[in-house]
């Protein structure tokens, strides 16, 4: 019984423990989700965007958006290695060319407004985000080269391509 009773105590500290964050010297804050938990529907996350965690089975078409997406698709593309670089409504056209910019020509990248995100400009990855402090921040290039296809992504190297592309307003 004691035994019992030392587990349920202990598990929610120890899962307390593996999801807790940290931030490196470089600003970008890191976090601890295990790939692979598919699920079908209305997800909530703890973080906006998201960095992971339970997922749709289906992903986000890799590419540059000018309407919102769906968290659940798009965790899922972070899954597989992609980058979400995101902004929130009412950015201004020069400071979405600027982002554009950075992005083009990458094959792991979704890029979109987000509502409700708590910087203007973040980019996020698989267990990895960062607050920019302007759309020609040079934090992002090396965001991306270390986080497009990086380690911290489950399922680095499958499919960012395929036929769902939809997004909060279709």
């Amino acid at each position: 019984m004691k035994r019992l009773l030392c587990l349920a105590i202990a598990a929610p500290l120890l899962l307390a423990a593996c999801t807790k964050n940290s931030t490196d010297a470089s600003g970008v804050q890191t976090f601890n989700y295990t790939g692979g938990v598919h699920q079908e529907g209305q997800i909530t996350y703890k973080e906006h965007p998201p960095v992971g965690g339970p997922h749709n089975p289906r992903w986000q078409q890799c590419g540059i958006y000018d309407k919102p997406l769906y968290d659940q698709y798009a965790v899922h593309s972070m899954e597989h290695g992609a980058v979400w670089v995101t902004y929130k409504p009412g950015t201004s056209a020069a400071d979405i060319a600027k982002l554009t910019a950075a992005v083009q020509g990458r094959s792991y990248i979704l890029m979109s407004p987000y509502e409700n995100q708590p910087a203007p400009i973040m980019a996020s990855a698989w267990n990895a985000q960062l607050t920019l402090k302007s759309a020609d921040d040079p934090a992002l290039k090396d965001f991306l080269a270390k986080y497009e296809q990086g380690e911290s992504a489950p399922e680095r190297g499958a499919a960012c391509d395929g036929p769902y592309a939809t997004t909060t307003t279709q």
